[in-house]
């Protein structure tokens, strides 16, 4: 945690907020910080600053806040995922926070089991916790927003074309395709299937919506791999911050 996150509901006044939950604990045993010291912090989905602790005990932390600072600029890559394994999908969610991405859609793909979809990394507690840890790890305030879309072809078909509208489109698969380009210099969205790729029938449907089908070689990555090799070769800003 390289950053502590403030909820509206910590805040006791405008400029002071009052801790008695997870936070305290790193606070107190990872931190281990004293009365007097500042710390780094950031309003969530506001600014970043730093607080000042007033009060500090088994109990609660007490913080006089100052929030001056804008979080770093959110990297402008809209994410199109197939649902994946559940352990997967949790490290996927704090990698895109770290990454700046802040717009997801996870879709539903052939190959995505159904059993994914009962999974509680489709819940909105689970996703909320896990990309609070990815902007506690990188230093930012601002959570993505993720849409679940368990119906591939109406999605793809009725949605996806005006959600690319002004975006470079790109689906990255395995094959005899055109190489990732690096660092574009342009918004773009970035379509990644499950592990092996999608099924023909779903890049087919993905290439009409408007998507260029690219390859990062002859290896087949992990999906988690293929995303933050992807992020960091289309937009090298995203490992600047």
């Amino acid at each position: 945690m390289n950053i502590i996150l403030l909820h509206e509901d910590d805040f006791i006044s405008p400029t002071c907020v009052r801790l008695s939950d997870h936070r305290l604990t790193h606070i107190l045993k990872v931190i281990r910080a004293k009365e007097g010291d500042t710390l780094k912090v950031g309003r969530l989905n506001g600014k970043l600053g730093s607080g000042l602790i007033e009060q500090l005990d088994s109990d609660s932390c007490q913080l006089a806040v100052t929030l001056e600072q804008a979080p770093p600029p959110a990297t402008p890559i809209t994410l199109v995922l197939a649902l994946s394994r559940p352990k997967m999908m949790r490290r996927i969610y704090r990698m895109a926070a770290e990454f700046g991405l802040k717009e997801l859609y996870v879709i539903n793909s052939y190959k995505t089991e159904k059993s994914f979809w009962q999974s509680p990394v489709v819940e909105a507690d689970t996703v909320h916790r896990y990309l609070l840890e990815g902007l506690e790890q990188c230093v930012d305030t601002v959570l993505p927003t993720v849409h679940f879309k368990p119906r591939f072809k109406p999605f793809v078909e009725d949605e996806l074309p005006a959600i690319a509208t002004g975006k470079r489109a790109l689906v990255a698969h395995p094959g005899d395709h055109a190489p990732c380009p690096i660092a574009v210099k342009e918004p773009m969205i970035l379509a990644i299937g499950p592990e092996g790729g999608f099924i023909p029938y779903e890049v087919d449907k993905l290439v009409e919506a408007g998507f260029e089908t690219v390859s990062l070689g002859p290896r087949i990555l992990r999906v988690e791999n293929a995303v933050s090799t992807l992020t960091a070769r289309l937009y090298d800003g995203a490992c600047d911050r």
